[in-house]
Formats: C-alpha cells, structure tokens, sequence
C-alpha cells in the first residue's frame, strides 16, 4: 500500500464452500452498485472475487477474501486481498500467463483478474500460501 492511501476495512469473508464465494460475489455486487461504480466495474470486481475465491478453494481448501475501500489522493476504490494458508505457487510467471493452469480449468481465473483490476500484486511461496491483492479505481 503507498504510503499516502488511506484504507478502511469493510468486509471479511472466511472462503471454504462455493456457497461462500457466491455470498462474497453478491456482497461485493451490491456495494459497487450502491457507491455508484459504473456496471463493467461493478462486474470485473465481482468476477474477479469469484475467481480468487474460487481459486482458495481450488487450491488451498479454505482462505479469507477482504474487502476495503481505498483513498489516494482524488481516487477512491475498492481493494480486494484473497488470502489462503495453501501450498503456494511454484512458479508465479507461468500461473500469470493465459491458459497455463495446475488444477485442469481454463487457466484464465489469475491472468484475468490480472486484466479486469486497476493494480494487481500477487505473493506466494511453495509451502507458505498465495495472497492476491487487487485494487479497481472508481471512474
């Protein structure tokens, strides 16, 4: 996070069953609308929570997906980190690159929200979990 955003926290959503994931997607859906995010925003961000929800559960069996509003300067967003205590990626380029997947899927889920988000920070070790970071500025 730079050093001049402000965040605050808005919701955490414990990730283990697709039920969760659609609970977070809704959630996250209807707080873009109400803050008047424009419609292509409001569904890169619930697609994307979707995807880094459905990859926790894909990969590490449980994890948490938090929500938070962020401040920079004029800009004001939303911020999504998906966390999860998994096994990792071993290798962080391959998993960024279209079509390439390690669980038998499309291989889009990362590289596209890679696209749809404004900024996109990812950090896994072998052994010690994945946390994405995502942020989408309001037009």
């Amino acid at each position: 996070m730079a050093m001049d955003q402000v965040e605050c926290i808005i919701e955490s959503y414990f990730i283990s069953t697709e039920s969760d994931v659609m609970s977070a997607v809704l959630a996250v859906y209807t707080l873009l609308q109400k803050q008047s995010f424009s419609a292509s925003q409001v569904s890169e961000v619930s697609t994307s929570v979707s995807e880094l929800g459905m990859n926790i559960i894909k990969y590490a069996g449980d994890g948490v997906v938090k929500v938070s509003w962020v401040e920079q300067g004029e800009l004001i967003g939303v911020k999504i980190i998906a966390h999860d205590n998994g096994s990792g990626i071993d290798d962080l380029e391959a998993a960024l690159t279209d079509s390439f997947s390690t669980g038998g899927s499309l291989g889009m889920g990362l590289p596209g929200v890679k696209r749809m988000m404004d900024e996109f920070e990812i950090q896994s070790n072998p052994g010690e979990g994945t946390t994405v970071t995502a942020i989408k500025w309001k037009e």
